[in-house]
């Protein structure tokens, strides 16, 4: 997985930093599929561990389905945003534009992932039910982080493509 995200250039006296944080990062172009599913898999790495942290603390705590998917959600943002901002940092930039730069490369893909993501375990009966020690649970957990990756990479190749989403992080380099 890619997560140098040294600057190779600078833009000016803002630098990279300001030169991404302000909309100016790649400016559209064709973008692989590789590169779409690299963007993806880096997203559903953070969306995966929040979700399952959510899952492990809203069962643990006794929550209902309703606030463990909730602060799973919350969790998986906290995460993706997270894993961005730790190659970003080392970019070089502060923590404020770090994190808008984060900000704009990640939303929309951790929005959909998520969307899909619980919207399949909502869908598949029993699998919020099971416990996190069930295989069923585990199982149903995979299938929807699967399908989630194939219908974001999509969306991401998209947004990059237009010089947005993850391209903004990968001006950076």
């Amino acid at each position: 997985m890619h997560t140098d995200h040294t600057p190779a250039t600078t833009h000016g006296t803002h630098g990279t930093a300001g030169y991404a944080a302000h909309g100016h990062g790649s400016h559209g172009g064709p973008v692989s599929w590789a590169a779409a599913a690299q963007a993806t898999l880096h997203c559903l790495v953070g969306c995966a561990i929040g979700e399952v942290l959510g899952m492990v603390i809203g069962t643990a705590l006794g929550w209902s389905a309703g606030a463990t998917v909730a602060l799973a959600v919350g969790l998986a943002f906290v995460f993706g945003y997270a894993f961005t901002m730790r190659g970003v940092l080392r970019a070089g930039l502060p923590f404020r534009r770090a994190l808008r730069v984060a900000l704009a490369a990640d939303t929309v893909s951790i929005a959909v992932m998520e969307l899909v993501d619980n919207g399949v375990m909502l869908g598949v009966p029993g699998a919020m039910e099971a416990g996190l020690d069930s295989a069923f649970f585990w199982g149903a957990l995979a299938v929807a982080l699967a399908v989630a990756f194939v219908v974001t990479t999509p969306v991401n190749r998209w947004l990059m493509g237009r010089g947005r989403g993850h391209a903004v992080v990968h001006a950076l380099h």
